[in-house]
């Protein structure tokens, strides 16, 4: 029997779907059917997923919501997915002003010990009358008897042109397979799972990769699932230690902490039982990765994907070997082309927009779009704007986000390019590189850096340090030192919010 674990308190499948029914019981009462929407305001916790099973019961979609969301973005996705109903846990519903969410009806959850003892949380207060607990709810409710129904899977929110996010709407084409069951396929096929093994994430689930993988593991029905609240590299070690587990989801910033601990206490953990290692979503320095394979083994891969279109490349330890800076070949089925600003494609090994065709996720519609979005469109191919090139082999390599690339002086500078040599730098823990508004170039470089304890750094030093390894244009020109650069717990940076305090003022925003 598999179970379903957060950090050391575990349920059995069976009391997960168990749950699941009597959930679905509840929802159904506000109006939760085929084809309508749920949204899910939590920390990592296994409701979460009981909510996703909840939600195949009854064929509906739902949306996990950053919980680093403002009310005003939290309400705007509300209405434009048309939510029924928003679950939330208590803490986070204490944070917000919940008059401002609109008339979407709120049911609450508990916040487990765990995931309150990982955040700090405060004694739950008095919430509005009007919130109902759903767990009192589910105590009292009957169980749902019907069969599951089609999956509609995850209705993702990304970044929309005007500032609000918008969604991401996956097609239900019934001449193809049940998301569900790619899923399950995909446990084996990218995960190469194989019964009783144990798959541990300790990224947030309302991040689409973390969320597919641990949604891969559920589907299979034999994989056990390990979920913590939030990365601790300790802690990290002491779960795989205790659980055995065997398939992680780990990103470099993850890497990086493990790293800088000393070996006298690393070397505390036996943690052997891991066999597969898959990252995601940022730039993964050479140096990191081969640090992480002398450490634990080739056991690391890395894939590259989009909310939009789903894992699209993977590269094991000993193909990145060969193909050092690579994110894989594209998965069986399906195809990429790199495409200039005239649509035709490039020569090998030229940068170009990547198009990709990966039927088995389905084509997918966005849900507040301004525009067309025919340029994302190119022979049944679609794109994301990122950039990139492929190699004689089909190999893949990653160049930058278009809109994230630097104009300067008609020059074209991929920031992930100076960012993989920046954070090599001693006295350097984290970087993001940017544009900023220049009278005479268009663009200028910034480099916003987080120092490593105790050190300190200065523009002349990184330039120095940068100039054998990057070509004079690509110096930067101004540099950030912070505190802490804003990443969410995924690892992805919050780009957006270190440029626009330089562009607030300009009438253009390249």
């Amino acid at each position: 029997m598999t179970t379903f674990s957060l950090n050391r308190t575990q349920v059995t499948r069976s009391e997960f779907e168990s749950a699941s029914r009597k959930t679905a019981t509840v929802l159904s009462g506000y109006g939760v059917a085929e084809d309508t929407v749920i949204a899910v305001l939590m920390r990592n916790d296994v409701q979460c997923l009981e909510l996703v099973e909840t939600c195949r019961l009854l064929g509906a979609r739902y949306v996990m919501l950053n919980w680093h969301s403002p009310a005003k973005e939290i309400a705007h996705i509300l209405e434009d997915s048309g939510a029924s109903v928003l679950v939330a846990h208590i803490d986070l519903l204490l944070k917000l002003d919940v008059s401002g969410l609109g008339e979407t009806p709120i049911l609450s959850m508990e916040t487990p010990t765990d995931v309150g003892a990982a955040y700090g949380t405060t004694p739950p207060g008095n919430l509005p009358t009007t919130i109902k607990s759903l767990n009192q709810l589910k105590d009292t409710a009957k169980t749902f008897t019907g069969d599951p129904l089609r999956f509609r899977g995850l209705f993702a929110y990304t970044s929309g042109s005007t500032g609000m996010p918008k969604g991401i709407k996956r097609n239900t084409d019934p001449n193809t397979p049940d998301q569900y069951l790619v899923y399950a396929g995909l446990a084996s096929d990218l995960m190469q799972a194989v019964p009783g093994d144990k798959f541990m994430v300790a990224a947030p689930l309302y991040h689409s990769a973390p969320h597919a993988l641990s949604m891969f593991a559920v589907a299979s029905g034999y994989m056990d699932i390990v979920i913590t609240p939030k990365f601790d590299p300790v802690d990290f070690m002491e779960l795989i230690q205790f659980h055995k587990v065997t398939h992680i989801y780990i990103v470099p910033t993850m890497m990086i902490r493990l790293l800088k601990l000393p070996h006298s206490v690393r070397d505390q953990y036996d943690l052997s039982s891991l066999k597969f290692a898959v990252s995601t979503g940022s730039p993964w320095p050479t140096e990191v990765k081969t640090a992480m394979i002398d450490w634990l083994g080739p056991i690391f891969y890395e894939s590259y994907g989009a909310s939009e279109i789903g894992f699209m490349t993977l590269i094991s330890s000993d193909e990145a070997a060969q193909k050092p800076g690579s994110v894989g070949k594209i998965l069986p089925g399906g195809s990429i082309k790199i495409l200039n600003d005239d649509m035709t494609e490039c020569p090998t090994g030229e940068i170009g927009t990547i198009y990709v065709n990966l039927p088995i996720f389905g084509d997918f519609n966005y849900s507040n779009a301004e525009g067309s979005i025919v340029d994302q469109r190119y022979e049944g191919h679609a794109t994301v704007g990122d950039m990139g090139h492929l190699d004689a082999d089909g190999y893949l390599f990653i160049g930058d986000r278009k809109k994230d690339m630097i104009i300067s002086g008609g020059a074209n500078i991929f920031p992930a390019e100076i960012e993989a040599e920046l954070i090599k730098m001693p006295q350097i823990n984290d970087c993001a590189v940017f544009g900023a508004p220049d009278p005479e170039f268009g663009e200028q470089i910034v480099a916003a850096v987080q120092c490593a304890e105790g050190a300190t750094v200065t523009l002349d030093e990184v330039r120095d340090y940068l100039a054998p390894l990057l070509a004079k244009f690509k110096m930067p020109r101004k540099l950030d030192i912070h505190g802490c650069l804003p990443r969410e717990d995924s690892g992805k940076i919050f780009k957006k919010r270190l440029r626009d305090p330089y562009w607030e003022s300009q009438d253009k925003k390249i």
